[in-house]
């Protein structure tokens, strides 16, 4: 409060409120911190073979610091994402971004598995849990009129393409030119940077931009977590989830020893990688507007179909340099695309005001699926000697992920007393 300007008055006038930051401010610093976590998160299969070589550590055990990454990352999303909730986003974004930084650096130090497993795997994990998805969509959605919020998540969603894109040819340059821990040491440098982009997604926990007239501000996170634990869609869009996640870390931690050991250039992994970060940038846009204008249920078991007949072709056709190319475009395109869909699904059935809550539990399902890919491929790969059953297992669940979104209940909820609240 401060004193009015009339002489001799004593009057009072409220302090002006805290503003909130520009939607388009939002947009482009979560787009940019997306950008760098995913980045370099992506590029992290370049690192299997050097690290093999230089204390041999073998893919199995890689591939295990990887699996213990993912399975952190999702495992403590839920939890970060109720931070966020509580406390705001940038706060929980800024403490992301410094342990990113450091776990990255210990992570140079390190010379056993078991030194990986707690860096790569451990702090990573819980590091990126406050810089990706749920917290960053949490902060920016909310900031949107709600025929454009599709659109905004695909482009905070295209934000990891372009680091995909840009930051994995950029690895592999600083594997090549600086040695894997040399690699490491400048990406902490770059992490460092997402601690003071947090600013940018920074807003006061709870605030208008959260409420709408299906979750006001006044109902408990309680009453939205049991909602969502008694809605059969809310546990199919977790085991399709499942499936995305099991893909996602599958392709981006073996793809590039897959085609290595078929005897193509390491580059082209390198290469693979890039460009299912590129083609993302499309997909991305492309499904997030799709989330506005199309029924979402229907746009993500297409997604999944269209998975299945990528990798169909690509396991049936010779493994060349371009049918490798021609895997990373099509992937790529479908590579995310299930993340505006799955979160928009969230915050069109349960609303925007707990949306990093429940969608962190959601993206928890999509984690755990990506430890049973990035390890259980490894094992695979360990006892038989080659990748043929990760890849028609990836193949029949994507099936299933696309069967299973299509009797997603996807109307809003609406009880008595939400009717009745203004937005």
């Amino acid at each position: 409060m401060i004193p009015a300007d009339c002489p001799g008055s004593a009057t009072l006038i409220p302090s002006p409120p805290l503003r909130r930051p520009a939607p388009w401010i939002a947009l482009a610093c979560g787009a940019v911190i997306v950008t760098i976590a995913m980045g370099i998160r992506q590029g992290f299969g370049l690192f299997m073979r050097p690290v093999e070589l230089d204390f041999g550590v073998g893919r199995e055990g890689f591939g295990l610091a990887m699996a213990v990454q993912n399975l952190i990352f999702g495992l403590a999303q839920p939890f970060v994402g109720a931070l966020a909730d509580r406390f705001g986003p940038g706060r929980v974004a800024a403490g992301g971004g410094l342990l990113y930084a450091i776990g990255l650096a210990l992570a140079a130090l390190a010379s056993t598995a078991l030194g990986l497993t707690v860096t790569l795997g451990l702090l990573l994990g819980l590091a990126m849990a406050g810089v990706t998805f749920v917290v960053v969509l949490g902060a920016v959605v909310p900031l949107m009129p709600p025929g454009r919020r599709g659109a905004a998540a695909g482009i905070v969603t295209a934000g990891g393409s372009v680091g995909q894109f840009l930051l994995v040819p950029a690895t592999q340059i600083a594997v090549d030119g600086l040695g894997w821990r040399g690699a490491l040491l400048a990406a902490a440098g770059l992490a460092a940077l997402m601690i003071p982009l947090a600013i940018g997604i920074a807003r006061k926990a709870g605030s208008a931009a959260g409420r709408t007239a299906v979750t006001p501000k006044d109902i408990p996170l309680s009453s939205a977590l049991r909602q969502a634990a008694g809605h059969r869609g809310y546990w199919l869009l977790n085991a399709g989830f499942f499936v995305c996640g099991f893909h996602i870390a599958f392709v981006s931690t073996h793809l590039p020893a897959f085609l290595t050991d078929a005897g193509l250039d390491p580059g082209i992994g390198a290469r693979a990688l890039a460009l299912i970060g590129l083609f993302n940038i499309l997909g991305s846009y492309a499904f997030g507007v799709a989330a506005d204008r199309l029924r979402k249920k229907y746009v993500l078991s297409w997604i999944y179909f269209a998975r299945a007949a990528v990798m169909a072709l690509f396991v049936v056709f010779p493994l060349t340099p371009l049918t490798a190319t021609l895997f990373a475009c099509a992937i790529g395109f479908l590579w995310l695309g299930t993340v505006p869909l799955t979160s928009g699904l969230v915050g069109q059935i349960f609303g925007v005001r707990y949306l990093s809550t429940l969608f962190g539990i959601v993206f928890m399902s999509h984690q755990v699926g990506a430890f049973f890919g990035a390890w259980g491929a490894g094992f695979i790969f360990a006892h038989t000697g080659s990748y043929d059953a990760a890849w028609t297992l990836s193949l029949g669940i994507a099936l299933l992920a696309g069967l299973v979104n299509l009797p997603i209940r996807d109307a809003p909820l609406a009880r008595p007393d939400m009717q009745t609240r203004p937005a």
